[in-house]
């Protein structure tokens, strides 16, 4: 059933990656594939707490760096777990709906 999901290594988490229109999966499909979301949905949380982790080592060493282009490189690392962050954060609102479905 993994088949329904990969593994995004930018993100750090399981994203849906389905073939078919949903209607074309059956119930008994449509069930598991929405539970196992549920699943990685309520991980996201923990993965964002992770990334801001990193993000505050870095912005530490950034405060205490003197050397002009490693400020640079370490911006740029802090903008990238940013975006990682967001993107975790629009998978999981935007996904809500989805969701809900479980529970009805």
């Amino acid at each position: 059933m993994m088949d329904h999901f990969y593994f995004d290594e930018r993100l750090g988490i399981h994203v849906p990656d389905l073939g078919l229109e949903w209607d074309e999966y059956s119930k008994e499909t449509q069930q598991y594939i929405l539970l196992h979301w549920e699943q990685i949905r309520g991980s996201i949380p923990d993965r964002i707490a992770e990334l801001e982790q990193e993000i505050n080592l870095k912005q530490d060493k950034l405060s205490n760096e003197n050397d002009f282009p490693r400020s640079c490189k370490l911006n740029t690392e802090i903008a990238d777990l940013a975006s990682i962050i967001n993107d975790l954060w629009l998978w999981y609102r935007a996904n809500q709906t989805v969701s809900t479905k479980v529970h009805q």
